[in-house]
């Protein structure tokens, strides 16, 4: 029996991750997991870190964020540079602090870069973004083709090369701008023990399900005034930001900009998220033995997984 001054930290070295593509349902199954266990929510979503964009990042809702403690949602300004190694930073520490409250660590995300960096132990070069040099990268891209960005990057950093799909202009800029600073090839990022145990819970759905889903969440988005809130950010911020320029945001720019009204801004806005949802399943394969795939339409499964799994959780620190 632990003593009163020794608490049984049952979640101590533990994280579980419950991860699928876009509007495959994370959130609720996070919520209602709450229900059943002293967790708190670490987000790995590349775009609900950013502050004053939760209409077009699908960020949890006010009562969500009230229901359960979340970490890493609306903390970063639209405009602040930010990079998977801040990212990583970010999380450790909040979960080291999760830990120290005797309380569950639930990873929640589609950031599959996030998610595989923290589980795998990656050592990210400590490189920060240049807005400048990006830019640069990108205007090269825009003038010559993705591909021939990709060739420059085969140049100067092979392995890098091999690993980053040439239509992943943003990895490829990231690439390309840590070789420009450091002077060396971007070190490769081989598996390590992270210092904890993991289990990975994923939402599986029926791939036409999941698009419609997605497009109808889409609709709800510029219903809810996508397009005013992308209105204020530039009114705030400018233009001049990465994060104006994700799946949405852009579209709606579109829109303010007269190039085409909201019918078709929700239709290419639609068209990205498809794209986006078959790159995330890149991330997360349906074969991939790491993960422990359960029915999206089947909450209760899910929460039961992440129950399961919180006091017998899987990974390095087991093996």
């Amino acid at each position: 029996m632990p003593s009163e001054h020794a608490p049984d930290r049952r979640f101590d070295r533990r994280v579980v991750v419950l991860v699928g593509p876009t509007a495959s349902g994370k959130t609720a199954v996070a919520i209602e997991a709450a229900q059943r266990l002293p967790l708190e929510v670490v987000s790995a979503d590349s775009r609900q870190l950013r502050a004053e964009m939760r209409i077009g990042t699908a960020a949890p809702t006010v009562e969500e964020l009230a229901a359960v403690p979340h970490h890493l949602v609306g903390t970063v300004a639209p405009d602040a540079p930010w990079a998977l190694s801040d990212w990583l930073r970010e999380a450790r520490a909040v979960i080291e602090a999760t830990w120290a409250r005797d309380r569950l660590p639930l990873v929640v995300g589609g950031t599959g870069q996030y998610v595989w960096a923290l589980l795998e132990g990656w050592e990210v070069p400590e490189v920060p973004p240049d807005l400048g040099l990006r830019a640069s990268f990108e205007a090269y891209a825009a003038e010559h083709g993705a591909s021939a960005l990709h060739g420059r990057l085969a140049v100067v950093d092979a392995a890098s090369a091999a690993r980053i799909d040439p239509a992943n202009v943003r990895r490829v800029v990231r690439a390309l701008e840590i070789v420009e600073v450091t002077g060396r090839p971007v070190p490769p990022l081989a598996p390590r023990d992270p210092g904890f145990a993991w289990h990975v819970v994923g939402l599986r759905w029926p791939r036409e399900v999941l698009h419609e889903r997605a497009d109808a969440r889409v609709s709800a988005m510029f219903d809810a005034g996508l397009v005013e809130e992308t209105r204020a950010l530039v009114e705030r911020y400018g233009r001049g930001y990465p994060a104006l320029d994700s799946i949405g945001y852009r579209e709606a720019l579109a829109v303010l900009d007269g190039e085409c009204d909201n019918a078709e801004a929700i239709r290419r806005t639609r068209i990205a998220t498809h794209r986006l949802i078959r790159m995330q399943a890149a991330w997360f394969g349906a074969g991939d033995p790491r993960i422990e795939w359960v029915d999206g339409a089947n909450l209760s499964a899910a929460v039961d997984a992440i129950e399961m799994a919180a006091p017998r959780p899987v990974g390095y620190a087991d093996e």
